[in-house]
């Protein structure tokens, strides 16, 4: 427990995980649907404030657990709830608090049945996804996890387009099948840490290679498949193009970055030894991914579609940061989480809005709007040169930090991936030309109106963080930094000291 600094004041990281599970008990007794959107609202506008308290109250010069909390929960099975932040998970829980109210004002005219539900589907999600980033203990952590599948699998099932129930049961399963295996190593783990659960306990033991490796084959299908990356990746443009807006804005900005964290989180400080040996294939599916998801995308017709490809390229990037084991490239691989949650979420709520009005998301019924809908247009400009890494935005200064990494470590590999972010410039600017100006036949569309006051509200904060990063990215570094460190730190000292073992065993 050294690695925590617990907090004996009030529980703010509780608070902020419960607070939208308790929003979503007091909306039961209410009937109207409209006092059910305030109270969704209000509830996930409190704990975005809240949340801001974690970056006050943050020290970035130390690489422990802070705001933690450990109390006893299943003793007969040494099972705790334990709960922490440090500098890898912090961004991830700001981003998921800050997303939600906007999600919420994105069904707020696109929902029109079953909204009561729907908001609670919401803020059920919000309880799940904040307590997956926070969670340090291997139960706790696996329940949350499960647990986000049932609102999403219902957001999908019943508010979806034609084919949601393929969408949602192909959903469902590929994600459970993966976490079977994941409960698997985590019993293992359990059995081999002295019967405990406590995960940072887990990191930096040495275990024997043929268990790391089974253990990180384990973690890897789990979390490949929630990235997802390629060839795992079949269910997302299923679930993205009937999801709901709000289901494909928090499927996007939130659970595929439960992918990538989990790889940072576990696989690199709990079976380090089988990191380094599966390491070239990860990268190399990677840059499999970057490519497959850029050439797929360049063909499709369906916005959604093309959004939702464009997120396999995307994700291909962060893990290619993540696996190239240096500090540049795990940092821009933690930024361009953000960043994509950011840029993918805006497009998301973007081909919602001309959904709404066109009820279609195909290129050719949305080609020319922006004679009719200026101020939508110049939103989508701006989200998709950010989704194109133009220099200046948030997306640039990602992708460039993992490329800079890849260099580091294997020009060839580096090579590979600079294709995708050509794909990526080919498949949004065509997007924005048939969005903006279409052909010389487009549709009649003089009767679509601009965006209101709520969607501008909606899409603003999205720009303003498209900016910041882009201009400004050193504060979110700077969070990131010491913890990024003390983990490459770890992870080199275990590598001499495994070669050290080695060399004894030798002689």
């Amino acid at each position: 427990m050294d690695q925590l600094l617990i907090n004996s004041g009030f529980p703010l990281l509780s608070t902020i995980i419960f607070l939208p599970l308790i929003g979503a008990f007091l909306l039961l007794p209410f009937k109207d649907d409209t006092i059910s959107k305030y109270i969704s609202l209000i509830v996930t506008s409190i704990t975005a404030v809240l949340s801001l308290f974690l970056v006050v109250g943050f020290d970035s010069t130390t690489a422990r657990f802070q705001f933690a909390e450990t109390h006893s929960w299943i003793e007969a099975l040494n099972i705790n709830y334990t709960i922490g932040v440090d500098g890898i998970s912090i961004l991830l829980i700001i981003m998921t608090t800050l997303i939600m109210p906007f999600c919420v004002l994105a069904s707020w005219s696109y929902i029109k049945v079953r909204v009561k539900p729907f908001m609670i589907c919401l803020l059920m999600m919000e309880t799940a996804m904040v307590g997956v980033f926070a969670a340090l203990d291997f139960v706790l952590f696996y329940i949350l996890w499960e647990a986000m599948l049932i609102p999403m699998y219902l957001i999908i099932g019943i508010w979806g387009g034609p084919r949601k129930i393929y969408a949602s049961i192909k959903f469902f399963l590929y994600t459970l099948a993966g976490s079977i295996l994941l409960l698997v190593a985590i019993i293992w783990l359990y059995w081999h840490n002295e019967y405990s659960f406590f995960i940072p306990d887990m990191m930096w033991q040495h275990y024997g290679i043929q268990a790391q490796v089974l253990i990180f084959l384990a973690f890897f299908l789990a979390f490949a498949i929630k990235v997802p990356m390629f060839p795992f990746h079949t269910w997302l443009p299923a679930a993205h193009v009937e999801a709901p807006t709000a289901g494909s804005v928090i499927l996007a900005s939130i659970l595929l970055k439960m992918g990538t964290y989990g790889f940072i989180r576990f696989a690199l400080p709990i079976v380090p030894d089988a990191t380094i040996i599966l390491m070239p294939y990860v990268l190399w599916l990677s840059i499999a991914g970057i490519l497959y998801g850029g050439f797929t995308a360049l063909a499709q017709q369906d916005m959604k579609k093309l959004i939702a490809y464009s997120s396999v390229g995307h994700m291909g990037f962060v893990t290619l940061g993540i696996f190239v084991l240096n500090k540049q490239g795990i940092e821009g691989a933690i930024l361009q989480m953000i960043n994509h949650g950011v840029t993918t979420g805006a497009l998301f709520l973007c081909v919602g809005m001309i959904y709404e009005r066109t009820h279609s998301r195909e290129l050719s019924s949305a080609s020319g709007v922006g004679k009719y809908m200026p101020i939508f247009v110049t939103f989508l400009a701006f989200f998709s040169l950010s989704s194109l890494g133009f220099p200046g935005t948030n997306s640039f200064v990602g992708e460039f930090m993992i490329l800079a990494g890849t260099f580091e470590v294997d020009i060839i590999l580096a090579l590979a991936a600079i294709p995708g972010a050509v794909l990526a410039a080919a498949y949004m600017l065509r997007m924005l030309q048939k969005v903006v100006w279409g052909g010389t036949n487009n549709p009649d569309q003089s009767w679509i109106s601009d965006l209101n006051t709520r969607e501008i509200v909606t899409l603003t904060p999205f720009l303003f963080f498209v900016f910041w990063i882009g201009l400004g990215p050193g504060p979110f570094i700077k969070m990131m930094d010491h913890s990024v460190t003390a983990l490459l730190d770890q992870f080199t000292a275990h590598q001499a000291q495994a070669i050290a073992i080695a060399e004894q065993v030798l002689h």
